[in-house]
């Protein structure tokens, strides 16, 4: 028996289904999908640019302008949907990039396998990047305190600066050297006992901050750049209490002490059975010799 299909359903489904054919045409015939989903993943300027999707039959190429307008191929006939652009906007990271992603189809020819950049005398399809400025978007990473101490009613904390992947002279450069007075630190910190928490800011990598004598504080750091609107602050950094400070001293204290006694015994022990051994062999020489007549 035939089925009835109402012509509301019909016209419905009609653009599902061409939708359908022409992906499966297009994928068919060979012509490449434009990327989409462009985005920028950076931290301390090591900086990637993802997309999608995982090509078929072609093969995608980066290009990526410098400040004289210049393109550059980068990750060139890559089957990869990422390509590391790090080398290329720490040359200037105050410059805001601009990028693309070329959908480009293989092509065989007697000369062998290739990807063409040009077909027909145009590009390939492609799409562009958000423009991208180094100093401005790429992400803090976590900061390390270096070390810290509590004097009394002092807190006084250091924060260690993060290494980039900027360059100057052939050696990295720190966060600090990059972003000068424009970076600070925030250390939010709060009784051991205690939920309630306060926070302090400073533009240099040292804080000193009044406590409660004989009461233990647990704190962490973020980084942050106050030039910034938005993405300003880095994660924060692990926490750490002033007390766990005093039981890990104690505790090395202690080891170190144990050691040196170990060793102070040893060495005793080792020079009474050295004297006794010289005492020994005299008493044997002693004996051995014969006594002169008179």
């Amino acid at each position: 028996m035939a089925i009835l299909v109402r012509p509301r359903l019909l016209a419905a489904l009609a653009p599902t289904f061409l939708g359908c054919l022409l992906l499966q045409v297009t994928a068919g015939a060979g012509i490449p999908e434009k990327a989409f989903n462009l985005t920028w993943i950076s931290t301390d300027f090591k900086t990637i640019l993802e997309w999608q999707p995982k090509p078929t039959n072609y093969t995608y190429t980066v290009q990526i302008s410098d400040r004289s307008r210049n393109w550059k191929n980068k990750c060139f006939s890559t089957t990869d949907t990422e390509c590391d652009l790090t080398d290329e906007i720490v040359k200037d990271v105050t410059w805001a990039y601009e990028a693309k992603v070329l959908s480009v189809p293989r092509r065989n020819s007697v000369h062998g396998d290739g990807d063409q950049l040009v077909i027909h005398g145009e590009e390939p399809p492609f799409t562009n990047a958000p423009k991208f400025l180094p100093y401005r978007d790429t992400n803090l990473g976590q900061p390390v305190i270096q070390q810290f101490e509590q004097n009394g009613r002092k807190l006084n904390v250091v924060v260690k600066d993060s290494l980039t992947l900027v360059r100057k002279n052939g050696t990295f450069l720190t966060l600090r050297q990059v972003f000068g007075k424009d970076l600070g630190y925030i250390i939010t910190y709060r009784k051991g006992s205690s939920t309630g928490k306060k926070t302090n800011i400073t533009n240099t990598n040292e804080f000193s901050i009044d406590v409660e004598e004989g009461v233990s504080y647990c704190f962490f750091v973020q980084a942050m750049i106050f030039s910034r609107k938005t993405n300003q602050n880095s994660p924060g950094s692990s926490t750490v209490c002033t007390e766990q400070w005093k039981s890990f001293l104690g505790e090395t204290l202690i080891i170190v002490g144990a050691v040196v006694l170990l060793a102070t015994i040893f060495i005793i022990l080792l020079s009474i059975s050295l004297c006794k051994r010289r005492k020994n062999r005299a008493g044997q020489k002693g004996k051995n010799t014969p006594s002169r007549l008179a």
